[in-house]
């Protein structure tokens, strides 16, 4: 048996809902699908390692839309089905233990899995990974009752974890493999305020630290082992180290590409009527090099979204929009407006000790980037700078009390 849609849409994600939402807003009268590889209603994912964690909201509070949107309109959700392959000459997507769809569009926004260590013991109980609502929902019944937490990772998904977890009262001893925190998204100022503030707070920070193994007892962790060695007790260890891409079936139906799957920029991939949105689309972004990247933010998701449902609706529309991200730690908002990857250097807006600031960066003397802390307005303004391609004296930016707007004028 074979069921037909208009469009299909792989992924109940931000990307996958969005797509769905953008077309009927537009008024597109086809029949829609979004195939979901868990069993929850379409929920937003950010919060999941904050506020969520924390216990400051339900799920129905993160749902991205309530239950009765999506019956009345008109979106079929086929939840609980994990895509295999796809048929491009046929038309054809194949889910496990599930009818068989055919497709007029087929929009792939599967999103990405947690990265794994390859370590041993890293199946052990205890041992989690943050991505999903089921991933949450493991590590909350486990928190209460437990001391120690060991998180391996430094980026937004182990910061924000450590945040919460200190709030919560526990001892939390963090792991990262380089020299700093967030070495890959933001600048050294930004990576020591933030080792700081963690300190302040209790969590205890080993930088330079690679973990080679998981120890347990009764199948359950007990022990992170260190390279050289040194063992540290714990009672349950989150790993949060990036995504990796679901595109498998895409490439092996023949879709350019390889860490995520290859679009141009309305969203199309190399395969006939086959788009691709959000964190495993790989693209040419207009704010970076000339390398494809891939952006794993709710921002790309649901620009990319936007772009493809006009596509399919035949108005003009190409994805060029500029990236911004953000993080919630302790009282701490990191607003972060472009990619700074490639600047040549950085200029500090403000002090680090007022724990309100930003860091500018710059290439070839042109605003490319900001991290704005506490500092909404610079955030607000810098992002017009980077659109605008501003190159303001350095002077200028460096002065807090000159709000970044009037750069434009010079």
């Amino acid at each position: 048996m074979t069921d037909s849609y208009d469009v299909v849409i792989v992924g109940s994600g931000h990307a996958g809902a969005q797509t769905a939402i953008t077309l009927r807003q537009n008024g597109f009268e086809g029949s829609i699908a979004l195939v979901g590889e868990e069993c929850h209603l379409p929920y937003e994912r950010p919060p999941l390692s904050k506020a969520y964690l924390r216990g400051d909201l339900s799920f129905e509070q993160i749902l991205i839309r309530p239950p009765q949107f999506w019956s009345e309109q008109r979106v079929s959700l086929l939840l609980g089905q994990r895509a295999t392959s796809v048929d491009p000459i046929r038309r054809r997507l194949s889910s496990d233990g599930f009818p068989d769809l055919n497709y007029g569009k087929l929009v792939w926004a599967a999103g990405g899995t947690a990265r794994r260590l390859g370590c041993v013991g890293e199946d052990l109980a205890g041992v989690h990974r943050v991505r999903s609502y089921g991933d949450i929902l493991k590590l909350k019944a486990e928190i209460e009752g437990i001391r120690r937490v060991v998180i391996v990772g430094g980026g937004y998904i182990g910061l924000e974890a450590a945040a919460v977890l200190r709030k919560l009262g526990r001892e939390v001893i963090l792991l990262e493999a380089l020299d700093r925190v967030l070495a890959r998204v933001a600048g050294e100022p930004i990576s020591r305020f933030y080792e700081v503030e963690h300190a302040r707070h209790g969590v205890e920070i080993r930088l330079n630290t690679c973990v080679e193994a998981f120890a347990g007892r009764s199948g359950r962790v007990s022990n992170v082992i260190l390279a050289g060695g040194e063992k540290i007790e714990c009672d349950i260890v989150i790993v949060g180290i990036g995504i990796v891409p679901i595109v498998a079936p895409l490439l092996e139906a023949g879709a350019a590409g390889g860490n995520g799957v290859a679009v141009d920029t309305q969203c199309r991939t190399s395969l006939p009527d086959v788009f691709a949105v959000g964190d495993c689309a790989l693209h040419v972004n207009p704010h970076a090099g000339p390398a494809p990247i891939r952006l794993e933010s709710v921002q790309n998701a649901n620009d990319m979204a936007v772009v493809v449902a006009k596509t399919i609706l035949g108005m003009p529309a190409a994805y060029d929009a500029l990236p911004w991200f953000w993080s919630d730690q302790f009282d701490l908002q990191l607003q972060t407006a472009g990619l700074s990857s490639g600047y040549d250097y950085a200029i500090l807006r403000g002090t680090p000790a007022s724990r309100s600031f930003s860091l500018v960066y710059l290439r070839d003397n042109q605003v490319i980037a900001l991290d704005c802390i506490n500092a909404t307005a610079d955030f607000v303004q810098g992002r017009m700078l980077v659109s605008k391609g501003s190159s303001p004296p350095p002077s200028m930016i460096a002065n807090s009390n000159i709000p970044l707007r009037k750069t434009l004028e010079k």
